[in-house]
Order: structure tokens, then sequence, then C-alpha cells
């Protein structure tokens, strides 16, 4: 029997294609850079707006992707309030 190739699971990321690469963890130094904000807002945003994030142990963790499109959804406007913020997801 003959599995389609859509079907298969790579073993190894040596094994993907460019799109099915695995989306690296990115830093709080690395995010706040990427979006040119602070710390503390960027920990605001996590607290007050539900900005996508992770914590791995002591440290924050994030998928540039997911930010993005946190983002995009608005997530980040100063004009939004709590509530709106958790609506969005």
């Amino acid at each position: 029997m003959t599995v389609p190739p859509e079907m298969t699971v790579p073993i190894s990321p040596l094994d993907m294609d460019n799109e099915q690469k695995l989306e690296k963890w990115s830093s709080m130094d690395t995010i706040t850079d990427y979006l040119g904000v602070s710390r503390e807002t960027v920990l605001q945003w996590i607290s007050n707006r539900n900005m996508p994030a992770h914590k791995v142990g002591r440290l924050w963790k994030f998928k540039i992707s997911e930010v993005d499109k946190w983002i995009r959804s608005g997530g980040a406007a100063e004009n939004l309030s709590t509530e709106e913020a958790k609506d969005r997801e």
C-alpha cells in the first residue's frame, strides 16, 4: 500500500521542505525589537489584551506569526478595550 505524500509525517526537521518547517520561538528581546515597543508594553499587552505568548519557565516566548496575526486583528490598537480584545480571538 502506498501512502500519499500529503499523509506522511517528516521524521526530523531536516526532512521537511520550506513550507513545513516549524517556526522557532522568539524571545522577549526579539519581540520588543521586532515591534519597536518596550518590555513593559509587551507585558501589559499579554496581561490586558491577550497578546499570544507562552511562558516557558520564567521566560516569555512568542511565535512571530501569532503576534503578527494578533496585531493585524487589532489586538494592539490603543482604542481597543480589554473586552473587545478578548472578543477578537
